[in-house]
This record gives structure tokens, C-alpha cells and sequence, in this order.
């Protein structure tokens, strides 16, 4: 088992709070989280479901939903970003 670290930040933080502790198998990706969270039901699951246009940072840089998870990993979610 591993410990991630989770953030959650803009709309997804006043939804979710702003950050918590998640265990999960050795070798979880990203994805395996952000179906773990969903897992858990409202208001996860309607904020992280698959389909969401929601953004994943591991360790403070981008990552694709693949990337996989060592212990004490930081872990954000956060929507995308438009501007003008």
C-alpha cells in the first residue's frame, strides 16, 4: 500500500475541502485515484467522474492519467484553465 497525498483546488476545493490522505495499492496510476474518489460517492463522484473535464498535477507538474503513484506522492486536481 501507498499514501498519497491529495489537493484539490478552485471549484473542485470548495467541493471537496482542500486536502486529504489516500491509501491505495503499490503501482496505482492516477486514474486508479481518481476512481478511488469516485468510489466514495456524491460529492466526489459527480465532480471527479470520468468524462470531467478535470486536470491532474503529481508532484506540482502536469500529468497524464497513466502516471503512476509512489508513497507520499502530491497528487492535485483542479479544472482547466481558460483565459482571454
Amino acid at each position: 500500500m501507498i499514501t498519497i497525498q491529495l489537493k484539490f483546488f478552485a471549484s473542485l476545493r470548495e467541493a471537496l475541502g482542500a486536502e486529504q490522505a489516500l491509501s491505495l495499492p503499490a503501482g496505482s496510476s492516477i486514474s486508479a485515484a481518481r476512481a478511488a474518489l469516485v468510489a466514495r460517492g456524491e460529492p466526489f463522484a459527480g465532480k471527479l467522474a470520468q468524462g470531467r473535464a478535470v486536470r491532474a498535477a503529481l508532484n506540482q507538474q502536469l500529468a497524464e492519467e497513466s502516471a503512476l503513484l509512489s508513497d507520499g506522492d502530491e497528487l492535485a486536481f483542479f479544472p482547466p484553465v481558460t483565459g482571454g
